[in-house]
């Protein structure tokens, strides 16, 4: 039977598709519903707010215009708190209100461009007496009072400016990134409907109104570019009137502009008293955050064996997937990299050093190490003829202490890189990045450069791999090692759920495929002792979920070692060169020598290109692919460690927060057996909200016979990737259309799920019960609890089913759900992906299901031909 094939990806047939059945809007608001009751009471109270917050606003001008500083374009920004069911076009269209930052409490931080707030006030009015438009006024709970501004300063700087906020000297210098929105209060009018009767009057009627909305169209966008434009001016006046600077590239352009559809960021040098001018008095502002310090952590040094292998490495073939690693520089003449370097595309993004390549990182490098993982994976081979079989690509992007220049603002360095490497020769689709920041995530908005990752994965096709991050073994106060945590009392791995231990930016992208690491088992030597006690343990300094939203993060693992304890007070925490089994075994940069390769060294930055080298195998596979299909084959493939399955639903929920759906297999993830079947959309599909996509797996009778008690796993993986939007702080509302999948239930028909999935009939009957999927859309209905698979933009779930209990037809529906975006045309690109495996391997099962999608394919073709018969 192999050799009929070489066990290919099955094609996943599309049924069906059409508007989604979508649940109903939450509860009725009490809040909402006292307001209608009480219009006078409401709106006198809104009305207050108003009369308060021009006041202030008023005051704080004439005091500027006072002391001689730069005039602030009109807007006064706002703090409401409203009902989470109000559509923020609501506040647009009926308010003339520009959202500046929507909250994740319930609260929104908008600027009005009307000085008097007329509009608004009007509205309040028409409220009262029930006029035709101002309802959403019962929606505004509250303009909230905030004289000093010390809420929505609470809302806007992050955690430790805020803390030094009043105790800043003025003189005092400052580098923040400030992030600006600049949305607008305009949107894109929906797309003129195609007339139902082709009549030439009717179709030159739609004809003229479907250019003016392509001209609208253009005009809408050619306004956002001005209204940027505008606010870059307008930030700038201020920066110049304090003496302050934007940080800028070596070629004299500025480097601190990231720029995003809804907002830009700069990273700026000025005094603390231009600062709180900027922050207190320019209405857009939306973001203010200290830079990231940079870190890929170095051990101490350690003693080296030096060794010298001859070995013959063979280059990959001229057409080969080509990886871009994104780190410290790589030693190209490295005698097991050599080979595989693509030396003409080699470039160091470092002020003034385009051609310095090298990876000056002591004790080893740290690039040089990322670029054996991805070319040799687990084992260095010692002998013979090695083929290579992808090429990578040196972008030195780090200095010589592995770190990341002040001066160098991430998001645009990072844009620079992907647009240098897509756009060239090879036309890079994967990317390597094992650089992150020494602190924790922030959760109130999408970071610049974590949503720089996502912007780009949507404009372009490609996959960044992402290291999670590393918790030193001691910090300091700010930023606190597993030395530190074990002194509070805390023990592994419960200290991973600790928030100092939450994954470290840019790791919180929604598009990036986050990587943690795991331990390759216990291990002990005189005094010191692995934290992990069994093989896929997490890492003693492997950073953990959930991720920003409670989105799962990482999603994937893979073996990085582990730290080593030994008894103290307080405890050493190290990784001792005589523990070397505990670490991965790694290349070494030998330019201030030492080995070609040794086991010295730990860290998510190694797990990572683990996982980068199954996706390039992936590109070597399927080359006519997305990104999106390796992301989710990737994940699909990953299992947890087999132990596992033996922990109850609470300790699972707890090891899912660390390890994400667990180590992903390169042979599960390009091929098949005999005993599984891996369905796979062609190409990326396209769904806009609203709208629904029904996929069908035709299982056949031989797998699903009464007689039979066979334990089948299923496994579903979405993948999708749309617009971000920075100014949200909500998933629904960061991406311009999220989506979602559910499944057929046991002993429901395909006509029902159908019809459960669609708008096509009013009411529907539910039948049968859920297959028991392990997570669930929703927090309290899987098997783990308090976790939900749907606030990711990959979304995977399993479930074992008793043979006998399969359904006849395993139908997925894709479902697509309104985000930030109004555009009609608005969609999110997805791939998906269903397997379908016999545990126990007592029949084969590949084959028949390969005979029955080419059944199920010839099937739905002659419908399409009987049904094009009677339409003509």
């Amino acid at each position: 039977m192999a050799a009929e094939h070489r066990f290919e990806h099955l094609a996943l047939v599309l049924r069906t598709r059409g508007p989604a059945r979508l649940r109903g809007g939450d509860e009725a608001d009490a809040a909402t519903a006292a307001n209608k009751q009480n219009r006078t009471g409401h709106s006198s109270a809104l009305q207050s707010g108003v009369t308060s917050a021009l006041t202030h606003w008023e005051s704080r001008q004439a005091r500027r215009d006072q002391e001689g500083l730069p005039s602030i374009e009109a807007g006064i920004p706002l703090l409401l708190k409203i009902d989470t069911s109000l559509d923020m076009e609501d506040l647009r269209h009926y308010f003339a209100f520009e959202i500046v930052s929507e909250q994740e409490d319930g609260f929104v931080i908008v600027a009005s461009e009307d000085l008097e707030l007329t509009t608004f006030q009007q509205k309040l009015s028409d409220f009262v007496t029930s006029v035709k438009g101002s309802a959403s006024v019962a929606k505004i709970h509250e303009l909230r009072d905030d004289p000093t501004q010390e809420e929505r300063l609470g809302r806007i700087l992050s955690e430790a400016l805020l803390a030094e906020w009043h105790a800043m000297d003025n003189d005092n210098k400052y580098i923040v990134d400030v992030s600006v929105a600049c949305t607008g209060n305009w949107q894109i009018s929906r797309r003129p409907k195609e007339p139902k009767r082709r009549s030439k009057a009717a179709v030159e009627r739609w004809a003229a109104k479907e250019e003016k909305w392509r001209r609208d169209r253009g005009d809408a966008y050619g306004r956002w570019d001005q209204l940027k434009e505008d606010r870059l001016q307008g930030v700038k006046a201020i920066v110049d009137h304090y003496a302050g600077e934007e940080l800028l590239s070596v070629d004299g352009q500025p480097r601190g502009v990231a720029s995003l559809p809804d907002c830009f960021t700069l990273r700026l040098r000025l005094p603390a008293k231009g600062l709180k001018d900027l922050v207190l008095n320019y209405p857009y502002v939306f973001e203010v955050t200290e830079p990231d310090d940079i870190e890929t952590p170095q051990q101490v040094y350690r003693e080296y064996a030096a060794a010298a292998q001859k070995i013959q490495i063979i280059p990959p073939e001229e057409g080969a997937p080509a990886i871009c690693v994104i780190d410290s520089g790589i030693q190209e003449q490295h005698l097991w990299l050599e080979p595989a370097i693509d030396k003409l595309t080699s470039h160091c993004f470092l002020p003034g050093t385009p051609t310095d390549v090298a990876d000056y990182v002591e004790d080893g490098g740290h690039g040089t190490r990322v670029a054996g993982a991805i070319i040799h994976g687990e084992t260095i081979p010692q002998e013979g003829q090695i083929r290579t079989h992808v090429w990578v690509q040196n972008a030195r992007v780090l200095d010589a202490t592995c770190t990341l220049p002040k001066e160098i603002f991430p998001p645009v360095l990072f844009r620079e890189v992907v647009n240098r490497y897509n756009q060239g020769p090879r036309r890079t689709r994967i990317f390597n990045h094992s650089i992150n920041a020494v602190a924790p995530c922030r959760k109130r908005h999408m970071s610049a450069w974590a949503a720089e990752i996502d912007y780009l994965s949507q404009e372009y096709d490609v996959l960044v791999v992402q290291s999670a991050g590393n918790i030193w073994s001691t910090g300091a106060p700010s930023r606190i090692g597993v030395v530190e945590l074990i002194g509070r009392g805390k023990t592994y791995p419960d200290y991973l759920s600790d928030n100092s231990c939450r994954i470290a930016n840019p790791a919180q992208s929604l598009q990036a495929l986050t990587v943690g690491s795991v331990a390759y088992g216990q291990f002990r030597i005189d005094d010191w002792q692995s934290f992990a006690g069994r093989a896929g343990d997490s890492s003693a300094f492997s950073r953990c979920g959930l991720g920003i939203w409670e989105t799962i993060k990482p999603e994937v693992v893979e073996y990085g070692g582990d730290f080593l304890h030994a008894p103290g007070n307080p405890p050493s925490v190290s990784t001792p060169h005589a523990a070397g089994s505990c670490y991965p075994e790694l290349l070494r940069s030998t330019l201030y020598g030492g080995p070609a390769y040794d086991r010295d060294d730990v860290g998510t930055s190694f797990a990572a290109p683990k996982v980068t080298r199954i996706a390039g195998c992936l590109q070597a596979v399927l080359p006519e692919q997305s990104c999106l299909l390796y992301r989710a084959l990737i994940v699909q493939s990953a299992r947890w460690p087999e132990w596992a399955e033996a922990l109850n639903p609470v300790q699972q929920t707890a090891l899912l927060k660390r390890i994400g759906y667990g180590i992903p297999d390169m042979e599960r993830a390009t091929r098949n057996t005999d005993h599984r079947a891996t369905y796979i959309t062609a190409k990326d599909k396209s769904v806009c909200a609203g709208e629904c996509h029904v996929y069908q797996v035709s299982v056949p009778y031989a797998m699903r016979r009464p007689g039979d008690d066979y334990d089948i796993r299923i496994e579903v993986t979405l993948s999708y990737v749309a617009e971000p939007r920075r100014t949200r702080r909500t998933h629904r509302g960061y991406l311009s259309t999220w989506v979602d999948w559910v499944s057929i239930h046991k002993g429901e028909l395909l006509e029902t799920f159908i019809t459960r999935a669609l708008r096509i009939e009013k009411d529907y009957q539910k039948e049968g019960d859920s297959l028991g999927w392990t997570i669930e859309s929703n927090p309290v209905h899987g098997r783990l609890r308090g976790v939900r698979r749907s606030t990711g933009t990959v979304q995977k779930d399993w479930a074992l089913v008793k043979s006998n209990a399969l359904p006849e037809n395993l139908c997925i529906a894709v479902r697509g759900h309104r985000g930030w975006s109004r555009d009609p045309e608005s969609a999110a690109r997805y791939s998906l992906v269903v397997s379908l495996e016999i545990v126990g391997k007592e029949i084969a099962i590949y084959e028949p299901l390969r005979a029955a999608v080419q059944e199920l394919q010839a099937e739905l073709e002659v419908d399409a031909e009987a049904i094009v018969e009677v339409d003509e």
